[in-house]
């Protein structure tokens, strides 16, 4: 199963190409158009449209017969949360709006339009029965006769004798009832079970088209809610599951299908939309029970924001929608991120300087770590001179034999060259974690910045009239920014990067001043709440290089502590240490046999 990580096809190819170079480096070195609704009184929040009276209803052997015979009725029912509409064509919810949230409008730049899930035909869905002559029929193709009684709508259709009811009723939070009943299907169908069947074109709601593809996928829970799953690329296929619920999620917004007893030998499919209204196309189906050849089952919809909170209050595994990373990922995301956001947030400030708070935050966490790093590079500084020594020495010599020979110097000064890994590998996940947290936090969506409109989607104040590779058509003013803050990082502690000894070897100086750039295709297309944060998290970063060595690190007491060191002697090797140079004399031995041999055979 192919699963979405959480980068679009070009951050992919990116990531990829930077991740070979510095991995090579460390192996050396380390329906039509929905008619406008009329205005709704809040006292009355449900209508029947008025329509021609609907005739009996008989299975439509071909749809364009079925609506010359009839005219389609639309039924709406709302709350403050959804507006929803059921045609009386399949019975089904032809519309769903959100009437708390908007939609993008390229036009305007803005979030400004209906946020409309359901609507133009995008959806559709029904059961699929075989009769006992082996033909099929779809309750799709049926036309529905409505009645309703307050928050709650039945949908009735005929077929040869046997009633299908659809009945649905308006709650809160976000939810739609849907109750299935049949009488005398028993009479028709031959099979046991039946098909649920829905085909769904997800419509762009986001600035970022290609993030928000991204992040467009199937979700579902199985083995009573505990066990989560989704894909976001090609097939899903779970014949063996019983499906509690199934999702298509979008970067904010999922539709979810919880039927009462589950769905079996499931499959769907899903194809990228390279251009247009709709982002991917989906289908999918699934096996329901028939009990007696009858279908009497509750089905739940739900059409929610991806908000944390209201996830989790439904106690149904929802909050897996949210896509905020795996295991210590997700839960530096939920119990760290998300709750300072929260709290910040409140003090009433603009999103942007929340995200400014939060930089300021992480980094004087991470301050003693980032001191030990820099006393580190101030040692390695100290002692180069040494290091210069040995490569001379030993320039003619082996590689096994220098590296052997510099390790002995860094042990005879006390300098663990291991421990400025240490920082690196704790910003990793910080990074990814952040990385899964802007583009994915609805309290961003649509929070202006500066410059930028969206913190969770690009700046494009910058415009191209023609389309880079890995680039796009535009160039975000934060992307540049956090670009050029790292280049200057970059070139202050390049000076502290051994270079190489060994013909053949890469240049590190010449690959971290790769990394900028390589950051600018990464961040280009990215949420600009990411851009932003970064760029004062490496501006800070400058000011802490700054303040520790004019400041804090004298390295005429660092000279002095090494020189003590050497008086000492060397510390005890640590574990990694000690195998490091078990391997090295171990190879080294292995080469002077092999030159032996050759010797002897020569």
């Amino acid at each position: 199963m192919q699963q979405n990580n959480g980068l679009d096809k070009n951050q992919l190819i990116i990531f990829a190409l930077f991740s070979m170079i510095i991995m090579g480096a460390m192996f050396y070195f380390q329906n039509k158009q929905q008619t406008e609704q009329q205005l709704k009184e809040a006292q009355n929040p449900t209508q029947v449209t008025q329509a021609a009276p609907v005739t009996k209803p008989a299975i439509a052997t071909n749809l364009n017969d079925s609506v010359k015979a009839t005219s389609i009725q639309q039924v709406e029912l709302k709350n403050k949360e959804l507006t929803v509409a059921i045609s009386t064509l399949g019975g089904q919810l032809s519309t769903v709006e959100l009437n708390e949230y908007k939609a993008y409008n390229k036009k305007s730049d803005v979030n400004d339009k209906k946020l409309l899930l359901f609507d133009k035909n995008n959806s559709s869905y029904g059961f699929q029965f075989k009769d006992k002559s082996g033909k099929t029929f779809n309750t799709k193709d049926l036309v529905f006769a409505p009645s309703q009684s307050g928050n709650t709508v039945t949908m009735q259709a005929n077929v040869n004798g046997a009633v299908i009811q659809f009945i649905y009723t308006l709650l809160d939070k976000y939810t739609v009832d849907f109750n299935v009943k049949t009488q005398g299907l028993g009479q028709l169908v031959a099979d046991s079970k039946a098909d649920f069947i829905w085909d769904f074109s997800a419509r762009q709601m986001e600035k970022g088209r290609s993030q928000e593809q991204t992040h467009t996928e199937f979700n579902y829970t199985f083995d009573n809610y505990s066990s989560f799953d989704y894909d976001g690329r090609t097939e899903m296929d779970e014949p063996e599951e019983t499906l509690n619920w199934l999702a298509i999620k979008q970067q904010f917004f999922s539709m979810v299908i919880e039927p009462q007893q589950g769905f079996k030998k499931s499959h769907g499919s899903q194809d990228t939309i390279d251009e247009g209204e709709f982002v991917k196309k989906f289908n999918f189906n699934g096996q329901v029970d028939l009990a007696g050849g009858e279908m009497n089952q509750n089905f739940k919809w739900y059409f929610m924001p991806l908000d944390l909170p209201l996830l989790k209050s439904y106690d149904k595994n929802f909050d897996e929608l949210l896509p905020l990373g795996w295991s210590f990922i997700g839960t530096l995301n939920r119990w760290f991120f998300i709750p300072m956001y929260n709290l910040i947030s409140g003090w009433g400030i603009a999103a942007g300087w929340v995200i400014f708070l939060m930089t300021i935050i992480v980094k004087i966490i991470l301050s003693p770590v980032m001191f030990k790093q820099h006393k580190l590079s101030a040692m390695m500084k100290v002692i180069r001179p040494e290091i210069d020594a040995v490569n001379e020495k030993y320039k003619k010599a082996d590689a096994m034999k220098k590296q052997q020979e510099t390790m002995a110097v860094y042990r005879k000064a006390g300098v663990n060259q291991m421990a400025g890994c240490l920082p690196g590998l704790i910003q990793v996940p910080i990074f990814y974690a952040l990385f899964r947290f802007f583009p994915n936090m609805i309290d961003l969506r649509g929070k202006s910045f500066w410059f930028a409109k969206d913190l969770t989607a690009y700046d494009d104040v910058i415009k191209l009239p023609f389309s880079i590779p890995l680039l796009g058509d535009h160039l975000s003013i934060f992307a540049i920014a956090c670009t050029v803050v790292i280049l200057i990082y970059t070139v202050m502690t390049a000076g502290n990067i051994q270079q190489p000894t060994q013909e053949g070897m890469p240049n590190m100086k010449v690959i971290m001043y790769i990394f900028p750039i390589t950051f600018l295709f990464f961040l280009n297309t990215s949420a600009s709440g990411l851009s932003w944060y970064y760029f004062v998290s490496n501006a800070i970063n400058i000011l802490i290089i700054l303040v520790i060595k004019y400041w804090i690190l004298d390295e005429k007491k660092i000279h002095a502590q090494i020189q003590e060191n050497k008086i000492k002697g060397p510390k005890p090797e640590g574990k990694f240490q000690k195998r490091m140079r078990e391997m090295m004399e171990k190879a080294q031995e292995q080469q002077k046999a092999q030159q032996q041999q050759g010797g002897k055979k020569k």
